[in-house]
């Protein structure tokens, strides 16, 4: 196998580790101590394609790889994890608008969202459908040619300031083949959203509760046909997982370039940090088993893109691996930083607390090692074959 990146691949990198040394890095701990949402530079990453990566090209996307868009998301969070993680969510709910919407829907909101003009949230996780999603309860009942939106959604990111939510709704009966994917206008009549919650990490973006109150909506928003909904979040799902987890890989790394040149520059006992053999041994172990990790999720991006069959189990190893990894990896690296890793001056405690919540979005990692044991239990070792 060759593991080199191909010039394009690097060229996309080089690119983005740019924009995110430029753009993110020096506004990232202030953008979290204000909770204040950059929208304005979330553009500007659209306007060099990062907000429409995997998006087909036909609608204004880049139609890249899972891979490539993995590695552009990974140099990305290298200058802000938070800012990072907001525009993987948007390019999920872009490439689900532009691969199913109708004509009308792609030609109203595809311009806007793929050239980052505009912003998108998606809505699935609800007050009592968490991990177990295919319980949600939000309805859309047809009304005439509208469907009518009723529920609540919970955590959803970007909530109150993006343009457009793409939102999972019962269209039918119980279970998964009765849920449907609706494109909704962010302020349309009946939506109200709650409170910024007060979160541990990823500041820099807001998190509300959006609740939908008799939202009409035209049938034309429905994405796909209905009852597609499930299936559309679960592909969804495959890549945010793949995204997420290379978002902690981009972290991971920065916390470690952190941690090389402050072992340098610090000196105890007459020498510096980096002479201690103890240390030298945790920081070997960190880069040894993010190096393991980004070797993972660069296999399933791979195996997404190839349509393996066992595809979803790839990711779901993936996600859980890297942000088991990521989150170590910080945790060790504000603990070589001591005192200093624990204040605001330095990234450290930045990094840990936005890293925290990868092993929980996306499908937390306890439900990954379900994903992972069902299809190990039903098809065997065999079948993840490479």
């Amino acid at each position: 196998m060759d593991f080199r990146l191909n010039d394009e691949q690097r060229q996309f990198v080089e690119l983005a580790e740019q924009f995110a040394a430029e753009k993110l890095a020096p506004n990232a701990a202030r953008w979290d101590a204000e909770h204040y949402f950059p929208k304005e530079v979330i553009q500007q990453a659209g306007e060099l394609g990062f907000c429409a990566l995997y998006s087909p090209q036909e609608a204004g996307g880049l139609g890249l790889s899972r891979l490539d868009s993995a590695l552009i998301f990974e140099a990305l969070a290298k200058g802000c994890t938070t800012t990072t993680a907001m525009i993987t969510i948007h390019n999920m709910a872009t490439w689900m608008i532009t691969s199913w919407g109708t004509e009308a829907i792609k030609t109203q909101w595809a311009p806007g969202l793929t050239s980052g003009e505009q912003l998108a949230s998606y809505c699935l996780t609800e007050p009592n459908a968490g991990s177990d999603a295919a319980a949600l309860t939000t309805s859309a009942k047809v009304d005439g040619d509208d469907y009518l939106i009723n529920g609540a959604k919970v955590f959803i990111s970007g909530a109150g300031a993006t343009d457009v939510l793409v939102v999972m709704a019962r269209t039918g009966d119980a279970g998964p083949k009765g849920i449907s994917a609706l494109v909704v206008p962010a302020n349309a009549a009946g939506i109200s959203y709650g409170k910024p919650e007060d979160k541990m990490g990823w500041n820099a973006q807001p998190t509300r509760e959006v609740t939908f109150d008799n939202v009409r909506v035209p049938k034309a928003a429905l994405l796909g046909k209905e009852g597609d909904g499930f299936c559309m979040a679960m592909k969804g799902l495959d890549g945010g997982r793949i995204n997420i987890a290379a978002c902690s890989l981009g972290t991971a790394q920065a916390a470690i370039d952190r941690s090389l040149e402050y072992m340098a520059e610090r000196q105890q006992f007459g020498k510096p940090l980096s002479a201690f053999q103890a240390l030298q041994f945790k920081l070997a172990d960190m880069v040894t088993e993010l190096t393991a990790a980004r070797q993972l999720v660069y296999l399933a991006a791979s195996q997404l893109d190839l349509q393996h069959p066992q595809a979803t189990t790839y990711c779901a190893m993936a996600k859980r691996f890297a942000t088991d990894v990521g989150f170590a990896v910080c945790d060790n690296a504000l603990q070589l930083h001591g005192g200093y890793g624990y204040i605001r001056e330095y990234p450290l405690e930045r990094y840990f607390r936005d890293s925290r919540v990868h092993q929980i979005l996306e499908g937390t990692n306890e439900i990954m090692r379900v994903i992972i044991a069902r299809k190990l239990l039903e098809n065997g070792a065999a079948a993840l074959a490479l």
